[in-house]
């Protein structure tokens, strides 16, 4: 899609947001997440999109697709660069390059429930995240760009998730 018609589609979503801003608040699609044996998942979408998760062989897992703390950083990066993407589009800006990098420090202790030498327990998520854009289009100055990118964070849904976290409700069903 060209950037004027991405721009175009968030005019018509956002204008009509703005005569009926309920209409904005829906329920997101479920992750459903099948355990297929070992430590190897698979989640499939209502469009029939799979994406499977292993843990490496160190750890117990046998090493045959991406990590669970993976995709998390793949989404911050993919969520990042489509939200930039959208807001180039609507400040008219043609992108030539655009791509972005999410990095994490992690304890693997907490993962496999080893505690601090004091007791306390050790975080089992990420202890830092951070996201590395890198961006150009012809004809526009740095300044402009940098902007760009720093208007977008509060309107991506994956980094605000992580910035502002939720509590997780947990509902258990036990199997017959």
């Amino acid at each position: 899609m060209t950037a004027e018609k991405i721009a175009a589609a968030m005019e018509r979503v956002a204008s009509a947001l703005r005569r009926k801003p309920h209409a904005g608040l829906h329920d997101d699609a479920p992750a459903t997440v099948r355990w297929a044996g070992g430590l190897r998942t698979v989640a499939r979408s209502a469009g029939g999109a799979e994406v499977a998760t292993d843990m490496p062989a160190a750890i117990g897992g046998e090493d045959s697709a991406a990590t669970p703390g993976w995709l998390l950083r793949t989404a911050l990066a993919s969520c990042a660069v489509t939200r930039i993407a959208m807001e180039a589009a609507a400040r008219g800006i043609v992108l030539q390059t655009l791509e972005a990098r999410a990095t994490s420090r992690s304890d693997l202790r907490g993962l496999v429930g080893v505690p601090e030498p004091d007791g306390h327990p050790v975080p089992a998520g990420p202890l830092a995240v951070d996201l590395h854009v890198r961006i150009g289009a012809p004809g526009v100055d740095a300044a402009t760009l940098r902007a760009l990118v720093q208007a977008t964070p509060g309107c991506s849904p994956v980094t605000s998730a992580l910035e502002q976290p939720l509590a997780v409700g947990l509902h258990i069903d036990v199997a017959d």
